[in-house]
């Protein structure tokens, strides 16, 4: 048993409610795809691939592959640490509608709060920050919205995936002047001159 209970708010309720009542098993099945794009395991891998890489074939690159590894494996462990923590019953075992429209059951009952997907999500959109505008823009577009699919297949509380996105950008902004040093947090935008 974790040493802290929380429960969802009012609002978190009222969002799982609807997305039971008007979810299908089709969009249940595209969200359960989408959402494996954020689990741990996968952005394990690519980390550790774009290390590899970084280490073998692209010199210039060590630094943000240095950090993007680093991050990736804080927010992988985090989440168990937190989970540990904290029980919070996800809202998929408090639904009996939501499971006849499709919605599946996912992780263990109590491990609701964080979302550990959201956390990584959270330090890939701050990441991104180190991206020109538009890559930028479209990684941030992407974390949103696979972030969004825990909420979609009733794994988390609306509330599990704000804080877990939040904590996600706080840990890799604590780890840049540890792993990139003073090495330029953003690339200077480039100006057209007329």
């Amino acid at each position: 048993m974790a040493l802290v209970k929380v429960k969802p708010t009012r609002i978190d309720q009222a969002l799982a409610n609807e997305i039971a009542h008007d979810t299908n098993s089709g969009l249940e099945q595209v969200a359960q795809t989408l959402t494996w794009a954020a689990d741990e395991h996968v952005l394990l891998a690519l980390a550790a691939a774009g290390w590899l890489y970084a280490q073998l074939r692209r010199p210039e690159a060590r630094p943000a592959a240095n950090h993007v590894l680093a991050v990736s494996l804080a927010t992988a462990v985090l989440p168990h640490l937190l989970k540990s923590l904290f029980d919070q019953t996800r809202p998929d075992r408090l639904t009996v509608l939501g499971h006849a429209n499709g919605v599946p059951i996912s992780g263990r009952s109590r491990d609701a709060f964080p979302s550990g997907h959201a956390l990584h999500m959270g330090a890939l959109a701050s990441a991104a920050g180190l991206l020109n505008p538009v890559p930028r823009r479209l990684v941030r577009s992407l974390a949103v919205a696979l972030s969004l699919t825990r909420v979609i297949v009733l794994a988390h509380w609306a509330s599990d995936v704000v804080a877990g996105f939040t904590l996600g950008v706080v840990v890799e902004r604590l780890f840049r002047p540890l792993t990139l040093g003073k090495l330029r947090q953003r690339p200077p935008a480039t100006r057209v001159r007329s």
